[in-house]
């Protein structure tokens, strides 16, 4: 007969009732959360809408191409510049005037060139001399040299006044800066002339630099230091491009190899999960035994010597913490403190020793579920290619957003005097204004892309619908897969006799029960999280907005809200993945399931923390050992240190490429196959303590458990049931 401690506690709902007729998950059963289910759709064919406007208004060129001042493309095939994919500044010292800061654009003509200047050089030096052939394929197209003076080609700005050694960065030329024994440098000068001959130095170039962009300048705030490196992107690049293609083969025999090292580490756990888990809790109490007899063998030690028995509180606070291990007490404080870990440890085991068994059962008998629905280790392919299908479609969709818009023009002038300025112009009749007479030298000159309709005046809000929904979707996958997976893991569960009674195509039935009745509860609950996560990336952004402000009790409040609802998304998913679960097997709604859910785990809290925490750590475990072992052997590969594999293994220039790859890749498999595992596990946990409420071992009410957790509960079957 079981124990007292083994009857779930009544506070938390009422125990389960036996339904004569519950042979596993519910065949019959209707659809649940239509209203939802109904919305859900409603907003799939509102993004798939989202998306068709945005691909019409948006230009991906406008991204991927830099836009001159007259707002052309530069590279753009098939137009004047496609042979011109660079952007230009003419004046780049214009770039550090403050009003780029609020206008987000440099104040001087932008042009599309072939290629970077690779020299310094000034208008007024260049002017009909030897130089000028070089010099004039960085002024405007037809710009004729006869037809104006110097000064007057410099106000107008049809030729810059002065070019810099340059270099290609994001399709952009900025100053080639090289940093020689810690001085910034530009073609190994410091001071140059502008283009009126006065001397400047370069880190005047630098802050220009920084500013030329119209990215936020906290990306540009490293140009002084690691620009040199930066411009070397492209050349890197080529070369992991050439190991990704050399290595690829390699690469993905690692990853096979880590879908069946994960293979086999899953079908073992029904051997070794017991070994593994008390030989961890013993090495853990050895450890901290030793631990003790060290600290009681430092304090005989130190407790005769003269100065060791002065107390802690008597030498104060010290930096150097190796002054206070000169000290018995400290010994004593660790032996004390180490004695009581040991002693709770060895509490625990008494009292818990019973769960976990349980939970060692649990985990064995979830290997064993997994080896006879194989068929579920393959679901993980499902569930990253719909994520996939998320991913791609709202970042294109944010791409597309992001561009959509007609080029806007506005008033550039030579001084910040000019009333006219940042106004917006049209090139077309910018001449025939009278804004050139009242503001000489001013222009007409691209700025950014935008409108001024409904449809642009609300594109922030169509960014944030995008990511919300592309939220709903993520979450609404990853439901999906824990229901199909749950309600095949309980076909295993309820079939009274293994394999035999688990119908055919278990996965299959799961997946089609689940997106036919309960799409609409899947929703519910992916709506709510997305919500909260919503919630978490706003926060976020008003935190790094509010990084640098001065009101700590804003921060203090930001900070309370993040940690609030941080948890609050932890224990969302907590119950949503045991809900999912029991719609899967019961087919009730959301919020029934939910319910039901959340009490039977009250009802054995104890259970299920012992269970989570056995299973956490054997899982995280799995994923050290898997990643962890593939890495290995795939750096002895790599770096040709096995024989047998030497001169198949091709020379790479950078080792790391593929195998970082392939620890990525194998962490990601290990992470899947253990998902589906972790899945399995708690299906079997709720079916267990479902199991242990209605059912009480005779022939009418016979347990569905296996013969192990009958014997670890003192529970049997007593009529005949045929089960292992």
């Amino acid at each position: 007969m079981a124990r007292n401690t083994d009857v779930p506690s009544p506070h938390y709902g009422e125990p389960r009732k036996f339904d004569p007729n519950f042979r596993g998950p519910v065949h019959k059963r209707s659809c649940t959360d239509v209203v939802c289910c109904v919305v859900f759709i409603v907003v799939i064919l509102g993004y798939i809408a989202l998306g068709t406007v945005a691909w019409f208004h948006g230009d991906p060129s406008k991204i991927v191409y830099p836009t001159d001042s007259h707002g052309h493309f530069c590279g753009r095939q098939k137009t004047p510049n496609a042979n011109k994919s660079i952007l230009f500044y003419f004046n780049m010292l214009k770039c550090a005037n403050p009003a780029v800061l609020v206008h987000l654009q440099c104040p001087t003509t932008q042009l599309c060139v072939s290629k970077c200047p690779d020299r310094f050089a000034t208008l007024l030096d260049s002017w009909n001399t030897n130089s000028w052939e070089y010099y004039k394929q960085f002024c405007r197209p037809g710009f004729d040299i006869s037809s104006k003076s110097v000064a007057e080609a410099i106000q107008d700005e049809d030729c810059p006044s002065m070019i810099v050694p340059s270099r290609p960065f994001l399709q952009r030329c900025f100053p080639d800066f090289i940093t020689i024994n810690g001085i910034l440098t530009v073609a190994n000068k410091t001071i140059f002339k502008d283009g009126e001959n006065h001397e400047r130095s370069v880190n005047d170039l630098k802050d220009a630099a920084k500013a030329a962009h119209s990215a936020p300048r906290e990306l540009w705030t490293d140009i002084t230091g690691s620009i040199s490196s930066l411009l070397n992107a492209k050349e890197i690049g080529i070369k992991i491009f050439e190991d990704y293609a050399n290595s690829w083969d390699w690469i993905l025999l690692g990853l096979v190899f880590t879908m069946m090292v994960s293979l086999v580490f899953i079908l073992l756990l029904r051997y070794i999960a017991g070994v593994l888990l008390w030989l961890i809790v013993f090495g853990i109490m050895i450890a901290v035994g030793f631990g003790i007899w060290h600290c009681y063998w430092e304090y005989s030690l130190l407790r005769g010597k003269p100065g060791a028995n002065v107390t802690i509180s008597d030498i104060g606070f010290h930096a150097d913490f190796g002054i206070y291990l000169q000290l018995s007490q400290t010994w004593l404080i660790f032996m004390v403190a180490l004695s009581m870990m040991e002693g709770i440890i060895f509490v625990i085991l008494i009292f818990l020793r019973t769960r976990l068994r349980i939970a060692i059962a649990l985990l064995k008998e979830g290997s064993r579920a997994i080896s006879y629905i194989m068929s579920t280790l393959l679901y993980p392919i499902i569930t990253f290619f719909l994520l996939a299908v998320c991913i791609a479609y709202w970042l294109v969709t944010a791409v597309f957003l992001a561009s959509s818009g007609n080029a806007v023009y506005k008033v550039t002038a030579a001084d910040d005097k000019c009333m006219y300025a940042s106004l917006a112009c049209s090139p077309k009749t910018f001449s025939q204004t009278n804004i050139t007479k009242v503001c000489p030298g001013s222009q007409c000159m691209f700025a950014f892309y935008g409108g001024e309709s409904a449809y642009y005046r609300y594109i922030l809000v169509l960014h944030l619908c995008n990511l919300f929904v592309f939220l709903w979707l993520v979450n609404f996958t990853i439901a999906l897969g824990r229901c199909t997976l749950a309600g095949a893991f309980a076909s295993y569960y309820w079939a009274l006799k293994k394999p035999k009674d688990i119908p055919p195509c278990p996965l299959v039935s799961s997946f089609t029960r689940a997106l036919r009745y309960h799409t609409g509860s899947l929703a519910f609950g992916s709506l709510i999280l997305s919500v909260v996560q919503m919630i978490r990336i706003v926060l976020e952004y008003l935190d790094r907005k509010l990084k640098d402000s001065q009101n700590r009790c804003a921060r203090f409040v930001l900070s309370c809200l993040k940690c609030c609802f941080w948890c609050l998304e932890r224990f969302i998913k907590f119950v949503n993945s045991n809900a999912y679960i029991m719609i899967a097997i019961y087919g009730k709604s959301f919020c029934t399931s939910s319910k039901d859910a959340f009490h039977l785990l009250l009802r054995n809290v104890l259970r299920v923390y012992v269970l989570d925490r056995v299973t956490d750590f054997l899982l995280f475990l799995g994923k050290l050992l898997i990643t962890g072992s593939v890495g290995v052997f795939a750096f002895f590969i790599f770096t040709h240190r096995i024989p047998i594999f030497r001169e198949a293994v091709p020379s790479l220039n950078y080792t790391w490429v593929p195998l970082l790859t392939v620890i990525f890749g194998s962490y990601v498999i290990a992470h899947g196959f253990l998902n589906v595992y972790a899945t399995c596990v708690d299906t079997l946990f709720l079916c267990f303590l479902w199991d242990l409420e209605v059912n009480n071992g005779s022939l009418h009410r016979p347990f569905f458990m296996s013969k192990t957790l009958q014997r670890i509960l003192c529970k049997k079957n007593d009529g005949t049931t045929g089960r292992r």
